[in-house]
């Protein structure tokens, strides 16, 4: 058995809130048969009717209304209903700390510098819901932002959920396509952007978009816009379009009168990446959202009123939406706008010492850019403050593992997290009472019954297969938007093994009850019938000095599959036969044959998503000579011009 890369401290394990609920679950159950955490996830998945009360008590969730039954058709997924008899407000709940503590620390590339204390944060969202309340926004309407990570985003997402309406956000980077695809199918009475946006060094202008999606979206009765960008704002060429602070003006507002709904009533409506169609909406629920998050930031990130947390994360991607629920615990949360490698890599690790960051999340992708970067925190940074490194989007290579030990630091909990937009959490998560193993994600989520298919549709333990969530969960989406019937919720999660969640990642559960992520199952490569994860492969070839970033896909080739690689190198570096047999070397010394690509080519960037993953669907697509249905959902569709280029080549030899 592999020796583990980290592990707690006594003290740090005893005194988490982990250990602590524990300790709340045995004495509530009267027994000491839950003493660690394997008994406590097959009590969370066994006695769901038992485990998300208790952590409903532990968490101090505010709500109403009969608490039993706990579970309605809990053998049906989909169709379980999860706390039929209880209202709650879910603003009231993440705004119920009104204290001078602070509760959001905003930075951007600009050097713009803000802070609001709880209290603060509880006046402004009063304003705002006041401004939303006087223009018609009732339980059900939506409202949508089509923002940067701003402070106003959070207070008019919470001035939204108070009042029971749905909120909705994409980030500005999204082309105007883009987002008519999205807002265009929830039709957003009032809208909600900003004048322009830093990234990389540039101001972005946004109000040209801002006017083809007034046009575009006629439903839309009211704009507002934050002049974030500190120059004059001249609305007059946009439709029903006013200021910030022009429309929230009128009488102040002392206290916000939330709206009690359903426990299972929509909050947001989330978007899958639209990359083969147009997106899905994806509803979730008020309850199931809350609780699952406080489950997930209390529990395995062990996080406390004390602490700091921060994602690197835009309005587009969950992340933002998990981050803004620390709310609820009381921390304080910081928000950053900007490119995260500009004026270089240090960026983030700069505002990690400024702002005594405790939590610390980013993407795989990230750690992997930033070591190749020769970025050193380390030996430039204190990181006083800094306990938890957390990391999510793809997943996160064993030598990234060894990046941050090394490079960042050294006594720090490394939680690579899985989870996806269509639960608006984590499949697979951090521990604060659990050993770091290179490669692996600590541990499946309380409550989550995760297990590993075959094709077949049965369990297998030691191998690679699906994964599949075996019972109902409260953050399973309560609709897709204009789905009726629900045949397009079923169709995406339940027709590959009926009745049973099946995520479309290919992992693998350890030794150590741990999880390996080898990619996503509809990306898999299947060479001579071999089912390969795409991780695998890159987890290899980014050991290459020369080579930034790699993407992997099947090529139908003489009545089979075969892998192409395609690379991304370092500047002024040009692919030859040399780097190509070292590439294949490295990749079939370190996994197996079949892993090795056939051909390796070279292109100049690689698409990838807004939200910043690459998508090997697309590009398996374009060297098929097939169209992409929405190149508007990629941050880059040009590049896709580089492989369709490639194409004739590769259908040749």
């Amino acid at each position: 058995m592999d020796a583990p890369i980290w592990e707690p401290s006594q003290e740090r394990a005893e005194s988490s809130n982990m250990a602590r609920f524990i300790r709340f679950v045995r004495d509530n159950k009267g027994n000491g048969d839950i003493q660690h955490y394997a008994p406590l996830w097959e009590f969370s998945v066994h006695q769901p009717q038992k485990f998300w009360p208790l952590l409903w008590e532990f968490c101090g969730i505010r709500a109403a209304g009969e608490f039993e039954p706990v579970l309605l058709a809990g053998e049906k997924m989909p169709g379980a209903q999860w706390f039929p008899g209880v209202r709650l407000n879910f603003a009231e709940n993440l705004l119920r700390h009104q204290d001078d503590r602070p509760a959001l620390l905003f930075r951007n590339e600009w050097g713009h510098k803000r802070e609001f204390s709880h209290a603060q944060l509880y006046t402004e969202v009063a304003r705002f819901a006041q401004a939303l309340r006087r223009v018609g926004v009732q339980p059900g309407d939506r409202v949508a932002g089509y923002l940067p990570n701003l402070p106003e985003t959070v207070i008019a997402m919470l001035a939204t959920a108070a009042l029971g309406a749905i909120w909705s956000s994409t980030s500005p980077d999204f082309g105007i396509k883009g987002v008519v695809d999205r807002f265009g199918q929830i039709a957003p009475k009032v809208l909600i952007a900003a004048d322009a946006y830093p990234y990389g060094g540039k101001t972005h202008d946004c109000l040209e978009k801002l006017h083809g999606v007034l046009e575009a979206i006629p439903e839309i009765e009211h704009a507002v816009v934050i002049p974030y960008s500190g120059s004059a704002l001249d609305l007059s060429h946009l439709r029903a379009a006013q200021s910030w602070e022009d429309f929230l003006t009128g009488p102040p507002a002392t206290t916000i009168p939330y709206v009690a709904m359903p426990f299972a009533h929509p909050l947001y409506i989330m978007y899958s990446s639209g990359t083969t169609g147009v997106p899905k909406c994806i509803v979730h629920g008020a309850g199931g959202t809350l609780l699952q998050h406080l489950k997930e930031l209390v529990l395995h990130t062990d996080l406390t009123r004390d602490d700091r947390i921060f994602y690197y994360t835009t309005c587009g991607w969950m992340m933002w939406n998990w981050l803004v629920s620390s709310l609820a615990v009381g921390s304080c949360v910081v928000l950053y706008d900007g490119s995260p490698s500009y004026p270089d890599g240090n960026a983030l690790w700069d505002l990690a010492d400024e702002l005594e960051i405790s939590i610390f999340g980013t993407s795989a992708k990230w750690l992997s850019a930033i070591e190749k970067a020769r970025i050193r925190p380390h030996k430039t940074h204190r990181l006083d403050s800094l306990r938890t490194i957390l990391s999510t989007g793809s997943p996160l290579a064993p030598e990234s593992f060894d990046y941050v030990y090394r490079d960042v630091k050294s006594d720090v909990l490394l939680a690579s997290i899985s989870g996806g937009t269509d639960i608006i959490s984590c499949f697979a998560l951090g521990n604060p009472l659990l050993p770091v193993y290179r490669g692996e994600l600590q541990c499946r989520g309380l409550g989550m019954k995760v297990e590993v298919y075959d094709d077949a549709g049965q369990p297998v333990r030691g191998t690679a297969g699906e994964l599949v969530c075996e019972a109902p969960f409260p953050s399973m989406p309560v609709a897709f938007w204009n789905d009726p019937h629900g045949s397009r919720y079923h169709a995406a999660y339940f027709e590959h093994f009926p009745g049973v969640w099946a995520h479309g990642d290919f992992i693998q559960i350890t030794e150590h009850d741990g999880v390996i992520i080898f990619g996503r199952s509809d990306a898999t490569l299947n060479p001579g019938g071999v089912r390969i994860g795409t991780a695998e492969i890159y987890r290899q070839v980014e050991q290459v000095p020369e080579v930034l970033e790699s993407i992997a896909v099947g090529q139908h080739w003489q009545g089979d599959e075969r892998i192409v690689l395609f690379v991304r190198l370092r500047e002024n570096l040009q692919l030859d036969e040399n780097l190509r047999q070292r590439i294949r070397a490295i990749i079939r010394a370190n996994t197996t044959p079949r892993h090795v690509p056939a051909r390796i080519e070279q292109v100049p960037d690689l698409p990838r998503t807004i939200s910043g993953k690459i998508t090997e669907i697309a590009v398996r697509e374009v060297i098929h000579g097939h169209s992409i249905k929405n190149a508007d959902a990629l941050a880059n569709p040009q590049i896709l011009e580089a492989f369709a280029a490639l194409r004739p080549r590769l259908e040749a030899s």
